[in-house]
């Protein structure tokens, strides 16, 4: 069993949308491009506005008549520009990526879409100075990098995490509860990457941290983006002994157990725990709730209870 790998691609690793890197210089294209654009307006939560499975994209001109600094190229669908913007007076019916997944029933185009535009406006909300000499940035290259009064030019940041399956070589997984999650809601365990550190170092050492296993056998197994606000998820799994016994030391997992093969597909076969229309939690009559599906969790999850 040490051997399964991935059964499907990550949900955020689907995107189809041509991001146009050669557009993102060209300033003449961008201007030209923008009478017929198409832009996304996003609030800081994230959250936008869904019409029958589509994220809705009004014409840039509505915003302005020429291309504003706040306005960040997503790229082209079809030859029409797509932009996005941070507004905060959006109304009407609003979802976001994270709560609501792939329960809105958006293709891979409009989950890269929108995978994007968060992690694109994330990051110019944050970076208004320069980390190198703390002059004023503004926004160039179509919103993918920001130059500072000295000329210096900073790009949109991603941080590194692995997240990793610890199983036992056969029919067991050891999950985590975080303290901030619902009773019954176990993952994988995850952890950023540390500067000067591995990947498959970072591995051992965040398990270690977070539950007091120690793990052999890593194995790389994929990627997915999570901007959340900005990071890589790198997909890993790992083997340890059921017999180690389990401690937390870092105070970030409050609860960890080792679940049966058989445990998971029930859990996996009753849905993904998530969120109605109402913000109700769904599912937290269940002895055990997985991850939603538009995390890395879930699809390494599924491919483990899948293998035979």
């Amino acid at each position: 069993m040490s051997g399964f790998q991935l059964n499907a691609v990550p949900v955020l690793s689907r995107t189809t949308l041509d991001r146009a890197e050669d557009l993102r210089a060209d300033e003449q294209a961008l201007k030209e491009g923008w009478a017929q654009a198409k832009l996304l307006r996003m609030n800081r939560r994230g959250q936008v506005r869904i019409d029958n499975g589509t994220v809705v994209l009004e014409p840039a001109l509505t915003l302005a008549p020429e291309r504003t600094p706040e306005a960040v190229f997503l790229g082209v669908d079809d030859g029409t520009h797509l932009w996005a913007v941070r507004d905060n007076a959006i109304e009407g019916t609003l979802v976001d990526l994270r709560a609501y997944g792939t329960s809105l029933e958006l293709d891979d185009f409009g989950l890269g879409l929108l995978a994007t535009a968060i992690a694109l406006l994330n990051w110019h909300d944050k970076a208004a100075y320069s980390a190198v000499d703390g002059t004023p940035t503004t926004s160039t290259n179509g919103g993918w990098s920001r130059t500072s009064e000295t000329g210096h030019e900073d790009f949109p940041r991603t941080d590194p995490a692995v997240i990793c399956l610890i199983h036992d070589g056969g029919d067991r997984v050891l999950l985590g509860r975080q303290n901030s999650w619902p009773e019954g809601l176990f993952s994988l365990l995850a952890g950023f990457v540390e500067a000067g550190e591995s990947l498959e170092r970072c591995v051992e050492r965040e398990i270690k941290e977070e539950v007091g296993v120690d793990v052999t056998d890593i194995r790389y197994l994929g990627s997915q983006p999570w901007p959340f606000p900005r990071s890589l998820m790198l997909g890993f799994a790992a083997v340890a002994d059921p017999e180690q016994p389990v401690a937390f030391h870092d105070g970030e997992i409050v609860e960890a157990y080792w679940f049966t093969r058989d445990e998971v597909r029930q859990a996996l076969a009753a849905g993904a725990w998530g969120r109605k229309e109402s913000d109700e939690l769904v599912g937290t009559d269940r002895k055990l709730l997985l991850p939603g599906s538009i995390s890395i969790a879930r699809t390494i999850v599924e491919s483990w209870a899948a293998a035979v």
